[in-house]
């Protein structure tokens, strides 16, 4: 075996390892990964990564994925980055898709048996508060972001529509564009040369989707779109994915109801991998009148579908990207699109919690989640873990 082969071997051996054990968000994977890819096999520099890093940081999708994407087109292609991102993203999207046909098989067969998940709904609501208190201390820094955020903020409550949310981050994004003087300035040492292949392809697909879905009206097309399309527009991490779900999956569609979202939600922070594999819990959902059969297929759909635009995207641009980092308007316009992002956060959170019914249990468990989280170690599996014990021994005992 050549010295090359046996490198991507052990590079998706690596990824492998980092999908089964990456637990605790992007800065303890961020750490996995330096440690790993830097540190221990030389696959990258330290600079290189956190430069790439920035990069996923400003395109759509699932920000992680595609860092784990970018490392292996850098190590070894386009060949070894697809391979790297199946192995990455595969125990997640199983682990989800095998969660969401146990709830459903329970709620079905056993009454009162998701009782053991009625802590850990609250509990996922101070999860996504905790989330976003992080995210905007890290991304709000100006007066005009926070204007943004309340702006955001009130349009994602009053009128959440997943056709509204794009609309928003253009706007955002148009907003502090303008303001493209204050950033730094390069010098620009060669012309910008764009490839279009990749972008073509992200576009292709999606006109291809939602085209064949309206004409055959077939669901499995339609769900790989509302995913797909959904993918293409979430910049932020994984906790800016639920304003869309919910907006899309449970308000408009009711593939699934606000508890069986949130249980979803609460059990995907305590999966190692990467946190949009919750999609594979919704996309499940959403076909579960087919059986077994379509809770596989709808997983598999719905992780296709929000993953593959984010890789079209990092594959398109990480080609020009030293040129087109240069332009100021593209960097200025990132402050208003983390903003707006923040802001759907802000209202998901709320609009999460109306269903759930306002009783001083329900408060406690978001407000100790989310000190758990701020003020403690403890990692959020075992917090998850903790809430679904609680359940299970108050159900027992009443």
């Amino acid at each position: 075996m050549s010295v090359k082969r046996v490198r991507y071997y052990l590079f998706l051996r690596d990824i492998l390892t980092l999908s089964l054990t990456a637990f605790g968000g992007p800065q303890a994977f961020l750490a996995m990964l330096i440690d790993r890819m830097v540190h221990t096999r030389n696959y990258i520099t330290e600079e290189e990564l956190w430069e790439l890093n920035a990069l996923c940081n400003m395109l759509p999708g699932p920000s992680s994925t595609q860092l784990v994407s970018a490392i292996g087109f850098r190590v070894g292609g386009p060949n070894l980055a697809y391979l790297a991102l199946l192995v990455w993203i595969i125990p997640a999207t199983l682990l989800m898709t095998s969660a969401a046909a146990l709830i459903y098989f329970l709620e079905e067969n056993t009454p009162g048996a998701l009782n053991f998940a009625k802590f850990i709904q609250p509990m996922a609501i101070g999860f996504i508060i905790f989330a976003a208190q992080k995210t905007i201390s890290k991304m709000v820094q100006t007066t005009e972001a926070m204007v943004l955020v309340l702006i955001s903020t009130f349009i994602s409550f009053f009128y959440s529509s997943p056709y509204v949310f794009p609309v928003l981050l253009l706007a955002g994004g148009l907003s502090t564009s303008i303001k493209y003087k204050n950033q730094p300035k390069y010098e620009k040492d060669e012309p910008l040369v764009i490839q279009w292949a990749n972008f073509y392809l992200w576009g292709g697909v999606l006109v291809l989707a939602a085209t064949l879905g309206a004409l055959t009206k077939y669901q499995p097309v339609i769900l790989f779109e509302n995913f797909y399309r959904n993918g293409s527009l979430i910049f932020g991490g994984g906790q800016v994915l639920v304003p869309y779900l919910y907006t899309e999956f449970v308000d408009f569609k009711n593939f699934l109801s606000s508890e069986e979202f949130l249980t979803g939600y609460a059990i995907s922070q305590g999966v190692p991998g990467p946190t949009f594999s919750f999609s594979s819990f919704v996309g499940a959902f959403s076909m579960k009148e087919f059986g077994l059969v379509g809770f596989l297929t709808g997983g598999l759909i719905a992780a296709a579908g929000i993953f593959l635009p984010g890789i079209f995207m990092i594959f398109f641009v990480i080609r020009f990207w030293d040129q087109l980092k240069k332009y100021r308007p593209v960097r200025a316009a990132l402050e208003g699109i983390n903003a707006v992002s923040c802001g759907m956060l802000i209202a998901a959170a709320y609009l999460l919690f109306e269903p759930l019914e306002a009783n001083l249990v329900n408060i406690l468990m978001i407000l100790g989640t989310y000190c758990l989280l701020q003020f403690t170690k403890i990692s959020s599996p075992m917090i998850i873990l903790g809430g679904i014990l609680l359940g299970i021994g108050v159900n027992f005992l009443s």
